[in-house]
């Protein structure tokens, strides 16, 4: 198993940044597929981005490519969301999730298996 604690969000303008964190304990996060899910008010959980730290490969859902990037340092067990050009629409709940290997598409939320308790993020126009 792999504990999750996020943290970095808060009230940002328009076109701002951000980074958040995800601080992981337990099972080596590289043995999973890291990833960032959002969930805006009122809407389903949705992908924002993910990492493979077996092959080192990085996805991205189409309202972040080229704005969000993520990374992660394994020496500190700790993974990154650098978020910049930020809109109002990206204001959500951003929660950082593990997906066991096999589990399915990482595009989709509900093939993660662990979860942290979310960090809320809100742009200002």
């Amino acid at each position: 198993q792999v504990q999750l604690v996020e943290s970095g969000g808060g009230l940002v303008q328009a076109w701002g940044s951000l980074r958040l964190s995800c601080a992981t304990s337990g099972r080596s996060f590289s043995t999973y597929i890291m990833g960032w899910v959002r969930q805006a008010p009122g809407k389903e959980r949705e992908f924002v981005a993910a990492i493979d730290w077996f092959n080192g490969a990085r996805y991205n859902a189409d309202s972040t490519q080229g704005r969000f990037t993520i990374s992660g340092d394994s020496a500190k067990n700790t993974l990154y969301l650098q978020m910049n050009s930020l809109k109002p629409e990206d204001t959500a709940v951003y929660y950082c999730a593990a997906q066991s290997r096999g589990a399915g598409s990482l595009y989709i939320p509900r093939t993660y298996d662990y979860w942290g308790q979310g960090t809320q993020v809100t742009v200002s126009s």
